[in-house]
């Protein structure tokens, strides 16, 4: 069974960084794709970032081009190197296994506790 451990999250101003860490517990990560989610107060979850195995990566449109996914399989371990931040990627983040299955990524362990993103402006 699967565990995560979401890290990182804290209070910035716009135009900001932040760095997330996911530490994961089992065997299955060196197997599995990780995605990072994230959910604002009254908005569903979403997908922000994906990464492969062999470090193919994919990212929301809202996100491309401030947001890096990285992972290190050896340590079990996914990042979310979040830059130029803005008021609106105030949510909680989370990260999770991810399925690939008609052209769509699906969460497939249980969620953590997730990290606290807030942007102020």
């Amino acid at each position: 069974q699967v565990q995560l451990v979401e890290s990182g999250g804290g209070l910035v101003q716009a135009g900001g960084s932040l760095r997330l860490s996911c530490a994961a517990s089992g065997n299955i990560f060196s197997i599995s794709a990780m995605g990072w989610y994230r959910q604002a107060p009254g908005k569903q979850r979403e997908l922000v970032a994906t990464i492969t195995v062999r470090g193919s990566t994919n990212y929301a449109d809202s996100v491309k081009g401030r947001f890096t996914i990285s992972r290190d399989n050896a340590k079990k371990m996914v990042y979310l190197q979040m830059n130029s931040l803005k008021p609106e990627d105030t949510a909680v983040y989370y990260c999770n296994l991810v399925i690939a299955r008609d052209n769509n990524w699906y969460p497939a362990a249980n969620w953590g506790q997730g990290t606290q993103v807030t942007v102020s402006s």
